[in-house]
């Protein structure tokens, strides 16, 4: 049996990013649920992981609304929160979707951690927007107040801004794989996994950063073995020029070419091109297996070859 992991992002479960209720969310979640349970049918090993981008937002902005009577949510246990809340959907929608079909099939979701190095350039330099928006006096006031850094956000406000350091590995990695051996379908990795740095002696310490989901589940879909890394969006192909007269959708390309295409600046940095980074990355470090980008409800094209863009190591094929 092979392995996959699909990994979500957080913008896929919402459709509006200021309100979108939880029953909403997990709307979302169970109109998507239905071509992953066609994959477990087909014989894979599956691990659904997924963003938390939006999710955080809104529990930082909770966070913010009621400071006056309780205190902050740290971002590592917004991070927790949303590992959980987001796996109970999909833990609910794949059991509700496998009932449907007459399988028994269990489904579990994993608390997931992952580890970062406390010297990560990353840290000396927080990027990664996080929270509300906010007027630039009020953003400035509370980074003298908590000690945050701040940034101005793409012309629509100031937010503050955390690291987002690269993970070296998954804590719960092994525990995943013997999940997966006994039949068991596998929520894991949410949010990119709980940031925690180790100590000397193995203590967990928390982290105030946030880890790309798409390049935590490429590292553990290269830990576990897995022949396919799957990454949904909102477009049936990745495209070069995408959005101009020279637009051009990618049907198979090698780690060079993506890497070449990366390094031309035709994927935009705040969407497209961490998934082709993360997809890159993980077929290079993983012979034989095979990177996807495409949409979700196309899963079924994809696993037939018509669909997506599938990222293979080598030549073009």
């Amino acid at each position: 049996m092979s392995t996959a992991i699909v990994a979500f992002g957080g913008n896929a479960l919402v459709t509006d990013a200021d309100h979108d209720s939880i029953p909403q969310q997990y709307d979302t979640v169970a109109r998507t649920v239905g071509p992953l349970i066609d994959m477990v049918e087909q014989g894979w090993k599956l691990v659904v992981s997924h963003g938390n981008g939006p999710q955080v937002g809104f529990i930082l902005r909770r966070s913010e609304l009621a400071r006056d009577e309780v205190d902050p949510v740290p971002v590592d246990y917004a991070v927790a929160d949303t590992q959980g809340a987001i796996g109970y959907m999909f833990v609910k929608a794949l059991r509700n979707e496998l009932a449907r079909r007459g399988l028994t099939t269990p489904v579990v979701a994993v608390v997931t951690h992952s580890v970062v190095s406390l010297d990560d350039p990353a840290f000396g330099n927080p990027t990664k927007p996080v929270g509300s928006f906010l007027t630039e006096d009020r953003a400035r006031a509370l980074a003298d107040s908590l000690g945050w850094t701040i940034a101005e956000d793409a012309g629509r406000g100031w937010r503050r801004t955390v690291a987002s350091p690269r993970p070296t590995t998954i804590l719960e990695t092994a525990v995943i794989r013997r999940l997966l051996d006994d039949g068991v379908i596998v929520i894991a990795a949410g949010g990119g996994g709980i940031p925690v740095a180790l100590e000397s002696d193995g203590t967990v310490v928390g982290v105030e950063a946030v880890v790309d989901k798409d390049i935590a589940s490429g590292l553990l879909a290269h830990d576990l073995g897995a022949e396919m890394l799957l990454i949904p969006t909102g477009v049936p192909r990745v495209a070069i020029g995408f959005g101009t007269p020279q637009q051009q959708w990618l049907d198979t390309i090698s780690v060079a070419q993506a890497r070449e295409y990366i390094a031309c600046g035709h994927f935009d940095v705040g969407s497209m091109e961490p998934k082709v980074r993360a997809v890159t990355d993980f077929v290079a470090a993983t012979p034989g297996a095979v990177g996807v980008i495409g949409a979700a409800e196309e899963i079924p094209a994809i696993l037939a070859g018509t669909s997506g863009t599938r990222i293979v190591g080598g030549s073009r094929s």
